[in-house]
């Protein structure tokens, strides 16, 4: 398996889990993972929440971690990247009110190379104009975005993902071993015990 280089987009409040798991679980089997922020550079932090699903009618929020960035985002050249993933929570709300990050989630799309979005994720992809025609899953509120950006909503459950075409994507992050299997199935990567 040739390891990959993976550009991993997050923001403050992002949410924790769907950033500290993908960026360590996809090191762990030999990717490298450059983690950027717009705004930020390699060694400041973003500040994460924590999202829970504990009976209410959307989901609680508490403080995450403080993260730290290891690559600068003014630096990011998609041609030096094998594929993309973004993290859900708060971040993606502002974030995609950043030119440079839908040029960039645009770019990855038109080079065909994958890209994983989780739960607010999706609001990225349809702020990018880059999931027309697509079956593309996300936390159930962000499914009016999802379809006014022209794909197919997955109401799938939450621990589950959906793969279409280049796009890797799931409802929270219950479904991390779902959609990181999908994803690194995605990037040809084999894992064997």
């Amino acid at each position: 398996m040739a390891a990959k280089q993976i550009l991993l987009l997050t923001g403050d409040y992002a949410e924790d889990y769907e950033t500290m798991v993908p960026f360590q679980a996809l090191q762990m089997v030999g990717h490298t993972v450059h983690a950027v922020c717009p705004g930020k550079k390699s060694g400041e932090k973003v500040k994460t929440a924590i999202h829970d699903f504990e009976g209410d009618q959307t989901y609680t929020e508490k403080p995450g971690h403080q993260f730290a960035l290891n690559a600068n985002f003014d630096d990011v050249n998609v041609a030096a990247y094998d594929a993309l993933v973004i993290a859900g929570g708060r971040a993606p709300e502002y974030l995609r009110l950043n030119p440079r990050v839908l040029e960039i989630i645009q770019q990855f799309a038109q080079a065909s190379k994958p890209i994983a979005a989780v739960c607010h994720g999706a609001q990225l992809l349809a702020a990018a104009d880059v999931i027309k025609g697509r079956r593309i899953s996300a936390y159930p509120a962000c499914a009016p975005e999802v379809k006014l950006a022209g794909a197919q909503y997955a109401d799938i459950a939450v621990d589950s993902a959906v793969t279409d075409g280049i796009f890797v994507t799931a409802p929270a992050w219950p479904a991390h071993p779902q959609w990181l299997g999908q994803f690194l199935a995605r990037l040809g990567t084999e894992i064997k015990l």
